[in-house]
């Protein structure tokens, strides 16, 4: 339980960091930034989607 704690507060920062990444991108105009943002961050998302459903039905009785 405590690897899936620390995976759930990894994908947590990732999604945080291609929020700055998006950000830094649309501010300097770095399309390049953006697109990697975007897809990073979707796939992270989605990662911990799955994770937290993950969590959820072992938790459950």
């Amino acid at each position: 339980m405590g690897k899936k704690i620390a995976l759930s507060s990894f994908y947590t920062f990732c999604i945080f960091f291609c929020l700055i990444l998006g950000y830094l991108g649309i501010t300097g105009k770095r399309y390049d930034f953006i697109m990697a943002a975007t897809f990073g961050g979707t796939i992270f998302v989605i990662l911990k989607i799955k994770l937290m459903k993950e969590i959820r039905n072992t938790l459950k009785p």
